[in-house]
Order: C-alpha cells, then sequence, then structure tokens
C-alpha cells in the first residue's frame, strides 16, 4: 500500500516555515490504518518485547494497538504535567526550536524491560532521543524505535545511530 497518498502536508503549522505531516487520513481510512499497525508488527517480528513506549500524542494512536497485537503493555510518554503518579523527566528540542519537557511514569517500565519505541514521525530526533532517556532512566533497554514517517533531510538518524530504526515512509 502507499501510504504517501494518506499523508497531508499542512503548509505553516505549527509555525510558519514547518510543513506539517498529517496523519489523520491514514488513522481515519481502516485498510491504511491497519496496513500501519501490522507493517510495524512484521518489521518487528525477530524483537521480543516486554512493552511498547507511545510517544505523546500520535505515537499513542499507533502504538497502543501494536501493543495489544504484541500482547504486551503499552507505556505512554507525556509532555510535562501530564501523568499523575511520580515521573522520570527530560528536556528536547524540536525541529522548529522550541524546547519542551517529557515524562513518563517511574513504575511503568521495569528495569529488565526490552522496549519498543513507536512515534509518528522522526524529524531531528529531540522526541525519540528524549524517550530513549526516559526509557535508561527506568533502567530498560530500547529494543527498537519505529517511526510513521522520517523526513531525512533534518537527519535525525544520525543522532541514534547505535539502535534499530525502521520507518514506513520516507520524505
Amino acid at each position: 500500500m502507499d501510504l504517501t497518498r494518506y499523508i497531508r502536508d499542512v503548509p505553516d503549522f505549527p509555525e510558519r516555515g514547518i510543513l506539517f505531516k498529517d496523519i489523520t487520513p491514514i488513522l481515519k481510512d481502516p485498510a491504511a490504518f491497519s496496513f500501519v499497525i501490522h507493517s510495524f508488527m512484521d518489521q518487528f517480528a525477530d524483537l521480543t518485547v516486554d512493552k511498547v513506549v507511545g510517544v505523546e500524542a500520535r505515537g499513542f494512536v499507533i502504538g497502543a494497538p501494536l501493543a495489544l497485537l504484541l500482547d504486551v503493555g503499552f507505556v505512554p510518554i507525556r509532555k510535562s504535567g501530564k501523568l499523575p503518579a511520580p515521573t522520570y523527566g527530560t528536556a528536547y528540542s524540536l525541529e522548529y526550536g522550541s524546547g519542551s519537557h517529557m515524562e513518563m511514569h517511574q513504575d511503568a517500565i521495569g528495569p529488565d524491560d526490552s522496549v519498543l519505541i513507536i512515534d509518528d514521525v522522526l524529524a531531528t530526533g529531540g522526541t525519540v532521543e528524549a524517550s530513549i532517556d526516559l526509557i535508561k532512566q527506568s533502567g530498560a533497554s530500547v529494543a527498537g524505535i519505529g517511526v510513521l514517517i522520517e523526513i531525512g533531510a533534518l537527519r535525525g538518524r544520525e543522532k541514534i545511530r547505535d539502535l534499530r530504526i525502521e520507518s514506513l515512509i520516507r520524505v
């Protein structure tokens, strides 16, 4: 399936000069959405994972059904102040220059867990690096990283050379 036909480009969002990759056309089409989830299952069929981590917010939409199909737990990584229990936290930068902070519950992942990170876009690598940091704070290991869209020109993959990254769409 050609997933690129389901990606809507939105110019100047969330800031002027940014070309936002909108995945909602995939989500509203059951065949395309199913293809995405099953493609990630196929990409990571050789891994044994204990948890799937989804990065706020679109990583939740992909990561949660993937975790169900893999029969493992799902863990949300959220922006600061959104999780009610004690958290690990880390700062990161977005491709359009704004700094932010992400958190994960301290009891969400155990030190012996093998974790698969799922996010919608790999751009500069800031959110993936922050997710890796949170997982390492828990003592767990990252088994792999799955992203729906990889924006090659922003070179995020280069920051994460030592980990396996699978992307379904490269632009």
